[in-house]
């Protein structure tokens, strides 16, 4: 175990949480990339007064605010994904995933702490390729605080197929061109989504009547301590568990997400904290 590299909860970024799928050449060498394709290839957009279609030379300034997911969610009897809607703390509104990969993405992303807007399924993707063109609907278009937007599929890497990777290299394609990022999400780091959803259980805003959670940042101020022993250091320590929770989801104190979260967890103070 000496060997696995830590994930600090109160410094990590969001692409330290989980495992990407690499486009290779091969697929890239397979799409249509011509002195037009920018003007060819096209993003299509739902709205409340209904789709539009832009030149993916255009797409790095499109609002997503006010545009819907471009592709209905269904849910039906013996059907073997698991679509549903996740609340997120950073947008406060629920969002809709199409399997529980995708949940974990929604939870990450609300980790992250920087996310303004999700969008699920977010536009039609039209590009060509040497045997004409095809359509690809990524999964998730997030855009951060700071203006930056990040698209992302997920796919588990065993249930990739080569012809997700012609519109995983497609997608990444016309993202360059947008100035985006773009991720395929392929599986995630050891013990990363049980700590996560841990920790999420008390992700919503705490009313800390007793001062619990004064206390658990000064207990923890001089170093690691055993999460046990953190909650112990206060004078109810069952409901300082579920602060200790809320403010390692804060990213107020951290811990390490690649080991399983337990009483003997080292928790510390947060990077950059006095």
């Amino acid at each position: 175990m000496s060997d696995v590299v830590p994930v600090r909860s109160d410094c990590c970024r969001l692409d330290e949480l989980f495992l990407v799928h690499g486009i290779g050449e091969a697929e890239r060498g397979r799409l249509a990339l011509g002195p037009q394709w920018t003007r060819q290839w096209t993003s299509t957009w739902r709205t409340a007064g209904g789709e539009v279609a832009c030149a993916v030379r255009d797409l790095g300034p499109v609002p997503v605010a006010g545009c819907r997911p471009v592709r209905r969610f269904s849910w039906r009897q013996r059907q073997r994904h698991r679509p549903g809607l996740e609340f997120l703390v950073s947008t406060g509104r629920l969002h809709g995933f199409e399997s529980l990969e995708e949940r974990s993405l929604l939870l990450a992303l609300d980790f992250a702490g920087t996310v303004a807007e999700v969008l699920p399924q977010p536009f039609r993707l039209r590009f060509e390729t040497a045997d004409g063109f095809r359509e690809h609907v990524p999964d998730f278009l997030a855009v951060f605080r700071d203006g930056s937007r990040w698209l992302f599929d997920v796919r588990p890497a065993g249930l990739i197929k080569e012809q997700d990777e012609m519109c995983f290299a497609a997608a990444g394609e016309a993202v360059l061109a947008a100035g985006w990022r773009y991720s395929v999400v392929a599986g995630w780091r050891a013990h990363v989504l049980a700590g996560l959803d841990a920790l999420s259980a008390q992700r919503r805003a705490l009313e800390d009547q007793l001062g619990l959670q004064a206390r658990l940042l000064q207990a923890a101020s001089d170093g690691p301590v055993e999460f046990g022993d953190l909650v112990a250091a206060t004078p109810v320590p069952a409901v300082a568990r579920a602060h200790a929770l809320h403010l390692l989801w804060r990213r107020r104190l951290g811990v390490n997400l690649s080991c399983p979260l337990g009483d003997q967890s080292p928790v510390w103070p947060a990077e950059g904290s006095s």
